[in-house]
């Protein structure tokens, strides 16, 4: 079987260097830039099975090379991983809202960052081996095979994540998740707790999309100190 491959974009020479050893130990196949630029060509040239970028990078940033790798018909749903020194919930918000799939902040562990490329890898191959093509519920069809996602007759674009939280909500639906469960099956087990928050962004950018009134949410309802809840 082939290795899995990484792209790694990243400024730091010395992180850069660490960070691919690390990689290239655990088996990866690993490439690097150290530009945006470099990146981006990289990235347009082969496919990935993860990208990981840091934001301030020189030539062209990581929040407008995500936008362009997200825009990229080839990587639409490959696991982003943002690296950053800034840690404040309006980066990560950020980070997140231009396609991240996860946001991880300087510094950080080498154990940490190798957890996390593990969650992402598990993803896509936990997509893949969903039985079921499409679920319904109500006036939502979510088409698990070409990544689709209807309201009524409407088509409504989601993130990743997006789609991955709406797909366990309609297949548990009237089931209380909590915050870990969810993050456990969403982000994968490898999951730091600290990252809580994550849910309910994600929650919240997603009841924008399928609720009449976000403020007033029906179909995914808050169960305080404990989780949320799909009724479809």
């Amino acid at each position: 079987m082939a290795a899995k491959k990484i792209l790694l974009v990243e400024d730091d020479e010395k992180l850069i260097a660490n960070l691919a050893d690390k990689l290239r130990a655990e088996g990866y196949d690993v490439s690097t830039a150290l530009d945006g630029e470099s990146g981006w060509e990289m990235a347009r040239r082969d496919s990935y099975d993860v990208i990981v970028l840091d934001i301030m990078l020189p030539k062209l940033d990581g929040i407008s090379l995500c936008r362009l790798i997200r825009n990229f018909p080839d990587f639409e749903y490959v696991p982003i991983i943002m690296l950053t020194a800034r840690g404040t919930e309006n980066d990560k918000i950020q980070g997140l809202e231009t396609g991240a799939d996860d946001y991880i902040v300087k510094p950080f562990s080498l154990g940490e960052f190798l957890s996390r490329v593990r969650a992402q890898m598990r993803r896509p191959a936990a997509i893949r081996q969903m039985k079921q093509d499409v679920l319904d519920f109500a006036d939502l069809r979510l088409d698990l095979t070409a990544r689709r996602f209807f309201r009524g007759e409407e088509e409504i674009s989601l993130s990743n994540k997006e789609f991955d939280l709406l797909t366990l909500f309609m297949r548990n639906q009237n089931a209380v998740l909590s915050r870990d469960f969810i993050l456990t099956n969403v982000w994968g087990h490898d999951y730091f707790p600290m990252d809580k928050r994550t849910v309910d962004v994600h929650i919240r950018w997603l009841r924008e999309k399928i609720e009449d009134n976000p403020s007033s949410p029906k179909r995914i309802s808050t169960v305080r100190g404990v989780g949320y809840r799909f009724e479809g």
